[in-house]
């Protein structure tokens, strides 16, 4: 065998091996990543830059930034990032799909199963979820507003955000805050630090290009194609890829989007909306696997998985196309002070987004009496203050509200 052939299969081994390695092990770290997306990243610094020196700490936190400058869910992007850093484009592929199928297939069986959950046991437990969802976005308000808005000026930011998120029409309540933070953003002009040494991935500037290209494709496209067909599917995946790629600061902040997109239209109750929203808290995984279980939740639909499938490639698309578009000229962008200024200031529009989340629909829909204010509180103390790991705060609350529910009613 000619030696340029045997080094070519060597070397096509090799990627499929670190492909199927990537796949492995973020398989791993789908099953067991609790916590939400800062835990997330947390688990892939120990996982992948202690453990296994994948990357450096330094790469790691390039590529966090990166992700969250981005629209997307932000650990699932740096996965996806890291993934293609390890194998390439198909280990980015590998690193989403590991990181994300344990959470979407429980998600899409909560789907097929909160129907058979009925009476006071049933109401208690919906209502249980529907209290933690609270005490968790109140969780994220605090924590976010301590790190992206920690001055007056950015607290002033936060508050307008939030009053706008709330005023403005649905269409517009979330892009504007967005838009408004990045101009003021630039006209502050703060101290902010452009790094200028190069971070190379292991794709070209025609795969970044493409990537743009499709993702603004499909933006502009698919809005007019479902207005143009009366056909549920492409509606579906039309409201769930705008959701995607409107998200800023991913995680929680993908509530308000998605209400609009999946309650307002009446595929899915503001009930099961706020169930799964509650349930989510208690998965490993990735956040945005939400959007599987509003997929399988859509009615009315002849396939509750075929839509569930269609809501999570939907949801994830953007953020997947939007990392894979910038991944190959990030060395430019990431030396431009202007950039690094706008994002100074999305970033406090998207607490004052979160916090108008938080206000509504959560309070307004489900703090109805004293004792719902009581449960979501000690959630909330759970969380901040002892420290629960979510997915045992969902439990507690829920039996404690199905105690109540069977005794009180």
């Amino acid at each position: 065998m000619p030696f340029e052939t045997q080094f070519i299969l060597q070397d096509r081994r090799s990627l499929h091996t670190s492909t199927l390695e990537v796949l492995l092990v973020f398989l791993r770290l789908g099953c067991t990543s609790f916590g939400g997306p800062t835990a997330h990243l947390g688990y892939f610094r120990k996982e992948l830059v202690e453990r296994r020196k994948w990357c450096s700490e330094d790469t790691l936190a390039e590529i966090i930034a990166i992700a969250q400058s981005l629209p997307g869910p932000a650990s699932s992007q740096t996965g996806f990032a890291l993934g293609i850093l390890r194998a390439g484009w198909l280990g980015g592929l590998a690193a989403w799909v590991g990181f994300t199928l344990p959470s979407a297939l429980l998600m899409i069986a909560f789907a097929y199963g909160h129907s058979f959950i009925g009476g006071r046991i049933g109401s208690g437990l919906l209502h249980g979820l529907q209290l933690v969802a609270v005490a968790v976005v109140a969780q994220a308000v605090f924590a976010m507003q301590r790190s992206l808005a920690p001055d007056r000026i950015r607290i002033a930011m936060v508050a307008g955000a939030a009053a706008l998120a709330l005023l403005l029409p649905p269409q517009v309540a979330t892009i504007a805050p967005i838009v408004l933070g990045a101009a003021v953003g630039l006209l502050l002009r703060s101290d902010v630090e452009a790094r200028h040494d190069p971070l190379r991935f292991p794709l070209t500037k025609v795969i970044g290009a493409a990537s743009a290209f499709t993702f603004f494709l499909l933006l502009v496209a698919l809005p007019v194609l479902a207005r143009t067909f009366a056909m549920i599917w492409i509606n579906v995946f039309s409201a769930f890829f705008q959701t995607g790629a409107l998200v800023f600061g991913g995680g929680h902040v993908v509530l308000p989007l998605l209400e609009n997109a999946v309650v307002a239209r009446g595929w899915v109750t503001q009930q099961l909306f706020l169930a799964g929203y509650g349930t989510a808290q208690a998965l490993p995984g990735p956040l945005f696997s939400f959007g599987a279980y509003l997929g399988a939740c859509v009615r009315p639909t002849p396939s509750p998985i075929f839509y569930g499938v269609t809501g999570l490639i939907g949801i994830f698309m953007p953020g997947m196309l939007a990392m894979a578009a910038v991944l190959p000229f990030w060395s430019i962008v990431r030396g431009s002070h202007s950039a690094q200024c706008a994002l100074k200031g999305i970033n406090a529009s998207v607490v004052g987004i979160l916090l108008a989340a938080l206000y509504h629909p959560l309070w307004t829909v489900t703090i109805l009496r004293a004792r719902d204010f009581c449960i979501a509180l000690l959630a909330f103390v759970l969380l901040t203050v002892w420290k629960f790991p979510p997915w045992l705060v969902v439990v507690s609350i829920s039996v404690l509200s199905i105690l109540l529910a069977s005794a009180i009613g």
